[in-house]
């Protein structure tokens, strides 16, 4: 079995990642899913060899297992190309749907540019809803982590005013226990589980807003009688202290970026993002595209191997 890699944009680092990890003498085994003619491209740009092999597994550094899909357009490296989104999307449905299928352990996902798949015609607000229709989910939790920090969010990709109305005790209920539930299947037998607030001060009693007195305090209360292990609601400025986060497992933030900025200041380079729910093991770089840096080789692997190492983690835990 193996682990399904899908790079993202072709116009990104997506694919010297996939070449460059192609060299280490000691790697996971990975199912590519792009093009191969893309990546002896990308390949020639990096002056690095490789050898495409349509099977699932390598022996010998430099070479690569690709499952072949084919680009709508030759890529560029640095250049995007919006003809090549519906390219991007297809690597996802196949990989998922070989995910779906057993025939893969799990599913890594390389970063995508979610600007240009828009710019196509095609409505894209990010993997994680993208995999929970694919698999018909109703429900996911997107978490990042880092050493000694994870970070989960009650809302993704949103506006910011629409926040507030997304916060529902059946929704956040929901979130918590398969954050509950998933960390459980990690090995973490009462994961510890701090709840921020939504407003400054967590609503200073009701003064800044009423989301914690009418949903997040009396949800935190219930579950709590039921045998879970929450704190909260917690203030955003101080629930990431060092001394707050003693013993903590994770923390949910009610927002993207009321979290994930901590996070990336910690672990940038060396974070992982994955998505809690779904049928299948998925995690994925913390990374963007950096389409300046497609082909030169000077990017870090830090946050591939973080992933990786991630989803071979959770297949050892469901093999136990």
């Amino acid at each position: 079995m193996s682990i399904a890699f899908t790079p993202g944009e072709p116009a990104g680092i997506g694919p010297d990642l996939a070449v460059i990890y192609a060299q280490q003498k000691i790697r996971k085994n990975l199912l590519v899913f792009t093009d191969p003619d893309l990546l002896l491209a990308r390949a020639k740009n990096l002056n690095l060899p490789i050898k495409i092999k349509e099977r699932n597994s390598t022996s010998s550094p430099g070479e690569i297992c690709v499952f072949p899909v084919k680009v709508n357009t030759q890529s560029k490296a640095g250049i995007l190309n919006a003809d090549n989104a519906q390219f991007v999307l297809n690597t996802l449905d196949i990989a998922t749907q070989h995910c779906l299928d057993k025939r893969c352990d799990a599913l890594v996902t390389g970063p995508v540019h979610k600007g240009v798949i828009n710019q196509s015609g095609i409505d894209f607000t990010g993997h994680t809803e993208y995999l929970a229709n694919l698999s018909n989910t109703p429900k996911t939790v997107m978490v990042l982590a880092t050493e000694g920090l994870r970070v989960a969010l009650a809302t993704t990709h949103i506006p910011l005013s629409s926040v507030a109305q997304h916060i529902q005790a059946d929704s956040l209920k929901q979130t918590i226990s398969i954050i509950h539930y998933a960390l459980q299947g990690y090995g973490i037998a009462n994961p510890h589980i701090i709840v921020c607030g939504l407003n400054p001060h967590a609503g200073e009693d009701g003064y800044l807003g009423s989301e914690e007195i009418e949903i997040i305090n009396p949800l935190i209360k219930q579950l709590n009688q039921q045998g879970f292990n929450l704190t909260g609601s917690v203030p955003a400025d101080t629930a990431f202290t060092p001394d707050a986060l003693k013993g903590v497992d994770c923390v949910l933030a009610m927002y993207h970026d009321q979290g994930l900025p901590v996070l990336k200041t910690l672990g940038f380079k060396k974070a992982v993002n994955i998505t809690l729910g779904l049928p299948f093991i998925r995690t994925s770089v913390d990374h963007g595209t950096a389409l300046n840096l497609a082909g030169t080789g000077n990017i870090s692997l830090g946050s591939l191997y973080t992933a990786l190492d991630y989803a071979q983690n959770f297949i050892d835990n469901q093999h136990a």
